[in-house]
């Protein structure tokens, strides 16, 4: 019987890191399962070298967040929460109000945020996401490529 050559696990370093950019149009998609795929690309999940300790994950452009879809009865009952840092001024919105108004993109971000690790690598891998209410985006120079989730 020989012996095997060991294989170290290679763990990804943060100047290895290639990234790319992904434009993703949230029109008519489901919310939660639109947030999921776009957590798991901000993570780096999609690549063979991803490593949980280190940033791997890509940058993601979302557009027509205004458009996502929410199923059931959340767009009346889902509550959103901010606090102004005021005593007592603690702000609810439902679901409905925030998507009409100028802040459409929130709902879409605040579903990806919660799907993070709760840690400063989270809050690095949440600096990769770019959404937008509309269709155009002011990043045309990354040369993105579409992804389609539909």
């Amino acid at each position: 019987m020989g012996v095997q050559a060991h294989r170290a696990t290679r763990s990804a370093r943060p100047a290895e890191v290639a990234r790319h950019w992904y434009v993703v149009d949230a029109e008519d998609q489901v919310l939660g399962r639109l947030a999921t795929r776009i957590a798991s690309i901000l993570r780096g999940k999609h690549k063979p070298s991803f490593t949980p300790h280190v940033d791997t994950g890509d940058f993601v452009i979302v557009v027509n967040a205004a458009k996502v879809k929410l199923t059931g009865q959340k767009r009346e009952q889902k509550i959103y929460h901010r606090h102004t840092g005021y005593v007592g001024n603690l702000k609810s919105i439902t679901a409905d109000k925030l998507l009409a108004g100028p802040h459409a993109d929130r709902v879409v971000r605040t579903a990806v945020r919660g799907m993070l690790p709760k840690n400063s690598l989270g809050r690095q891998m949440a600096r990769k996401l770019k959404v937008y209410s509309g269709p155009e985006h002011p990043h045309a120079a990354q040369t993105p490529e579409v992804l389609s989730l539909g």
